[in-house]
């Protein structure tokens, strides 16, 4: 019985864990692309679509947001104006879990923003 008991609690654990995965990093363009392509990044007041072609659209808090961006080694680099305001350019660290994706600016040492993909 005890081993019964042992072996369904191990079970349970062993499933349980993939929901506790942590998030994983992106570290290629084209695995950047297979993510984003077709989806629209969104969070309250904030939807945005990064086309493979390097630009970014969408709307923050009814204004326009538009941009460019290039992948750099393990980062996602881009520039980006919002209402008309330059917001500069920044390389990004992005990650993703299941259907949230989380994009800390300063390559992963600055704020962080997490988006579902739609």
């Amino acid at each position: 019985m005890k081993l019964m008991i042992t072996t369904a609690c191990a079970a349970m654990i062993g499933l349980a864990l993939p929901a506790f995965a942590d998030f994983q990093q992106v570290t290629s363009r084209s695995e950047f692309v297979s993510i984003v392509n077709g989806k629209t990044l969104t969070r309250p007041l904030v939807k945005i679509r990064v086309a493979p072609n390097g630009s970014i659209s969408g709307k923050g808090a009814s204004w326009d947001v538009k941009g460019k961006w290039q992948w750099k080694g393990n980062y996602l680099c881009r520039s980006l104006e919002w209402g008309g305001d330059d917001l500069g350019y920044n390389c990004q660290e992005i990650k993703v879990k299941g259907s949230t994706m989380r994009i800390t600016s300063d390559k992963g040492a600055g704020q962080s923003a997490d988006f579902r993909l739609r």
